[in-house]
Formats: structure tokens, C-alpha cells, sequence
């Protein structure tokens, strides 16, 4: 999943400018630290006391979230010297981050790991949250707790440019790429479960292909190695915006609301972080910062939809 640097040190510059505004709408709704909260046995607490909000990122998965080449790392910063600096990750996931660690009050911090280990959960608190594009589902709500959505896709199929496939019905039976252990996968097992919605499977019995990223799948598309890729809209339009040889099917798979991911698994209680979360996401949302950061790396507004998701409809239980 690489990235030009001449195309991320142009987007830099405006996302330098971008960040001052974000900051400036945020920076009123800086958390206090409650003066009866245990830093040693809450999370919220923790994460205030540190003054630093460790998130997971993907350097490599844009527009959600990228590594921006060349850029400084402050001097000042309380980031540990083995995590990413805001300054050096952007993209709608990272930015979204790092607005919620505004409205905290405290400094991102960025660490990388394998998606699959962010979803199996048990993280040991190596990291506080993850805004990884991924979707709320009922087989994650067994390890991981959900946020208010910060944004909504389709997933759609992608294949080479001058296929002949036109419709999704066309590719049952055939060989299909999608992310390993994703949602993509789930669908195309006709395993996949997302609360609060009803799932059309359109591909019967494919030859599934996973990949640990989906940039060299499609690219395997694009190649013809592979007849078809399924994934996140904006991650196929990504590649084609780069010059990948491919073509969106219409038709989307299924809908997915992105959300943050907490870890079931963590040592701290985090009823006070999860209720703080969701006021600053929903915050977001009722003043348009999202709706603007989704038209900004993703070209139009993914966003207005997940605004309106009822969280409680999931029947999540927060511990």
C-alpha cells in the first residue's frame, strides 16, 4: 500500500493548515482529570494522567491512514520513542484519532501491529484504541467493544478494467480476493453478521484468496492473477485514482458502519473512556467535522450516515 511522496507531501501541506482548524473546534472539550478516577484501574484516567492516547494505525492503508514521508518529529513529544508522532500519520482514520486525543486533551500516539491481532483483542494495553476502518459485527463484539461509527461504506467488488464481469452474480464458483479475517472474507464465507442489518449474499461458493492487505490483492486483480476483489469502496477507488487498472462492480456487497474498537480484554475499566469517546465522536459529527474530513480523503461524505447509527441498538454491554 504505498504512497507517492510527491502526492503525500502535497496533502501534507494541507493537512497542516486542516489540522490548526480541527484543533481550534476541538480544543474547548479538553477532559479534566477526575479527582476520584484510579489511573492504575481506569482507563479514561490512564489515558489523561499519561497524556498521551496510544491508537493503532496502519501506515500503509490509505486514504484511511498512511505514514506521510519526511515529516518531523517533535522534539517535545511524550510519544515513546518506538510509536509514530501525529506529524509523521494522516488519513481519515489517524485524523479522526487524533481529533478525539484534542478534545482529551492529550497527545497521539501512534503504534502499528497486524489488523488481525487488533481484532482477535487482548491487546495487553499496548495501545488505548484503534480507528482501523473496521466494521461493528457480532463476531468482534465476542473480543472487542464498539464506538459510535465514524463513518459508513459499501464494500464493493472490484475486477480488471476490461472484464466482462458486469454484476456480482457473475463471480459464483470463481477465485475472489478479500483481507484476511476481515469482513470481506465473512461475506464471502456467507459467515458474515452485522448487527441491525440484513445481508443479501449475491456470490455463491467462491474460491476465496485472502490477502494481509488489500492493495496487492487488487493489484493482482488489475494483473489478471485474480478474477475479482472485494473490499471497502474507497480503498478500490483509491487504487484506481492511482492508475490501477480496475472497475467498481455497482453493485455494493453489503454496508459497514466503521467504528473504534476498544479492547474487551484490557485491565482498566473503561465505562468512563467508552461514554467519553462517544460524546467527542458524536460531537464531531453534530458540528460537520467529519462530514468535512470524509469529503477531504475520501471525496464525499461517508460520514452523515454513521451520525445517525443507534449504538444501542447492538445491545452492547460496557463492561
Amino acid at each position: 500500500m504505498s504512497t507517492s511522496t510527491g502526492r503525500l507531501g502535497l496533502r501534507a501541506a494541507a493537512l497542516a493548515a486542516f489540522a490548526l482548524v480541527l484543533a481550534a473546534c476541538t480544543a474547548g472539550t479538553a477532559v479534566a482529570p477526575s479527582p476520584t478516577a484510579d489511573p492504575t484501574k481506569d482507563k479514561l484516567a490512564q489515558v489523561l494522567a499519561r497524556g498521551t492516547l496510544v491508537l493503532w494505525t496502519d501506515p500503509a492503508y490509505p486514504p484511511q491512514s498512511f505514514k506521510v514521508d519526511g515529516a518531523t518529529r517533535a522534539a517535545s513529544t511524550k510519544c515513546d520513542a518506538n510509536q509514530l508522532t501525529a506529524p509523521e500519520v494522516s488519513g481519515y482514520d489517524a485524523e479522526t484519532g487524533k481529533l478525539v486525543a484534542a478534545a482529551l486533551g492529550v497527545e497521539p500516539c501512534f503504534v502499528t501491529a497486524p489488523f488481525d491481532s487488533v481484532i482477535a483483542g487482548n491487546w495487553g494495553d499496548h495501545w488505548d484504541v484503534a480507528w482501523a476502518s473496521g466494521a461493528i459485527t457480532a463476531d468482534r463484539m465476542k473480543t472487542l467493544y464498539m464506538t459510535q461509527p465514524s463513518y459508513s461504506t459499501p464494500a464493493n467488488f472490484f475486477v480488471a478494467k476490461d472484464s466482462p464481469v458486469t454484476k456480482p452474480e457473475d463471480l459464483s464458483g470463481k477465485e475472489i480476493g478479500a483481507c484476511s479475517g476481515c469482513t470481506h472474507e465473512q461475506y464471502l464465507k456467507h459467515t458474515l453478521q452485522l448487527p441491525g442489518e440484513q445481508i443479501d449474499f449475491r456470490v455463491n461458493d467462491p474460491k476465496i484468496v485472502t490477502y494481509n492487505s488489500e492493495p496487492p490483492g487488487l493489484a493482482d486483480v488489475a494483473a489478471g492473477k485474480l478474477l475479482a476483489f472485494l473490499c471497502s469502496q474507497p480503498v478500490g477507488a483509491a487504487e484506481i485514482k492511482k492508475g490501477v487498472a480496475l472497475k467498481m462492480l455497482d453493485t455494493p456487497a453489503f454496508y459497514t458502519q466503521k467504528t473504534g474498537y476498544l479492547d474487551r480484554g484490557s485491565a482498566y475499566d473503561q465505562v468512563a473512556f467508552m461514554d467519553k469517546i462517544n460524546s467527542i465522536v458524536k460531537d464531531l459529527h453534530a458540528k460537520g467535522t467529519l462530514k468535512g474530513l470524509s469529503q477531504q480523503f475520501f471525496g464525499t461524505d461517508f460520514a452523515t450516515p454513521a451520525a445517525s447509527f443507534d449504538l444501542a441498538a447492538i445491545g452492547q454491554q460496557v463492561p
